[in-house]
């Protein structure tokens, strides 16, 4: 045991190693042994004794492991020498097994053993490395208390530039995620007919993703992966929960297949009517596929994130369209989910200076919202997932989008 306390009357571990099992990651040792190699050389750069990992995201690109908090906080420290999670015991040995390095579990026989697990490691009067993005102040306040750091250095800015660099082993993960993105999207359109449910739809998507994930990753762990099938008025928002609605015939339609592999979240979203469109509706999705497709033009290495958002507004505003436009245009892949993590420095915003580069994977995905009442009513959104090149890009979104595929049922 590495820690006691009594507790009534008995010795209780306040922490200790419980391993069984074979280790199974998503990566083989050397690409765990790369990032970590990046982020001791940051280590270095910035005069970190000790990185103090919280973020599921960062957590899980350090190390494999992705944890479920459920009220509890998990971690990853990094040393030099040491890479180490922490877990709670409600989990027992599954953390250690599915993370690189070592792994320590916490009790809860008295409150904070979490800290005194973590500075077994850290050591006290350390600078400290932290998630100034993801630790809350009360947390902060006990790194504080617990660890009485020499310095903390807020280190999420360096490993978000890190994970927007994607390894060989990262792109055949993502590419098999945007693969099996299109056999949900075509579950999808092969349940659509009038009278059907939203919900019905979206559970025949979803069900083939996780049997593709299931066959293509056997010894992965199955979580997370869903789908937002939206109709009519529901389609205003690119992010509005599934419900219950029936579709009807002439309904605008937004397909959203979502993926989840080992916390890598890949997508693929379509535009589609039931069984006719109007004239009205035509000319609005027609606008934004070929926003879409000028825009997918525009992401190849030397161009900012800015500048592409910027040409597609003026698309749009050639259009008289802009004004329907409720979000940026794209944004980065990798370890991130619509619960955890996103990499804020490639997003296709007008404040994003970020340039592309080659190994870097982003979305374009326009969306325009009609509002009722008005010809054309409804979202219409197109998204594909593509990699920069040397020169270019490389798309890797196979399900087809616009009017001549997509009018359906």
């Amino acid at each position: 045991m590495d820690g006691t306390s009594n507790f009534n009357g008995l010795a209780r571990p306040d922490f200790y190693r419980f391993h069984q099992g074979e280790k199974v990651l998503p990566f083989d040792d050397a690409e765990y042994e790369a990032r970590l190699a990046g982020l001791r050389a940051m280590m270095v750069e910035q005069g970190v004794d000790a990185v103090l990992l919280t973020s599921m995201h960062n957590v899980a690109y350090y190390s494999g492991f992705l944890y479920c908090a459920f009220g509890r906080p998990y971690a990853q420290v990094v040393t030099q020498t040491e890479t180490v999670t922490f877990s709670a015991g409600i989990d027992a040995a599954q953390p250690w097994r599915r993370c690189y390095g070592d792994n320590i579990t916490y009790t809860d026989w008295q409150r904070n053993n979490y800290w005194r697990a973590i500075v077994s490691v850290t050591g006290p009067g350390k600078v400290i490395g932290f998630e100034g993005d993801h630790m809350s102040i009360a947390q902060k306040a006990m790194l504080n208390a617990f660890l009485s750091p020499k310095a903390t250095v807020d280190i999420a800015p360096a490993t978000m530039i890190q994970r927007l660099h994607k390894s060989a082993a990262e792109l055949d993960l993502i590419r098999a995620g945007a693969a099996t993105a299109d056999v949900g999207a075509y579950a999808i359109r092969d349940a659509i007919k009038a009278g059907a449910r939203e919900i019905d739809v979206a559970m025949a998507g979803r069900d083939a993703m996780e049997q593709e994930i299931a066959r293509r990753f056997p010894d992965a762990e199955y979580r997370d992966t869903w789908v937002w099938f939206q109709s009519g008025i529901n389609t205003d928002g690119a992010h509005n929960p599934v419900t219950s609605r029936r579709l009807e015939r002439g309904d605008v339609l937004s397909l959203n297949t979502f993926p989840m592999i080992s916390g890598y979240y890949t997508a693929l979203e379509r535009t589609l009517f039931v069984e006719t469109v109007d004239v009205a509706s035509l000319k609005v999705w027609e606008a934004n596929v070929a926003a879409h497709e000028f825009g997918m033009s525009l992401l190849k290495p030397g161009m900012s994130c800015a500048e592409v958002t910027h040409a597609i507004n003026d698309f749009f505003v050639e259009r008289d369209l802009l004004q329907y436009r409720t979000f940026g245009y794209g944004h980065s892949f990798g370890v991130l989910s619509h619960y955890y993590g996103r990499e804020a420095g490639l997003e296709l915003r007008e404040d994003i200076d970020t340039v592309l580069e080659p190994g870097m994977v982003i979305s374009m995905e326009p969306m325009l919202t009609i509002p009722e009442g008005q010809p054309g009513a409804g979202g219409y959104r197109e998204h594909d997932i593509l990699i920069i090149t040397e020169d270019a890009n490389e798309n890797i979104t196979g399900f087809p989008y616009g009017p001549a595929h997509n009018v359906v049922g």
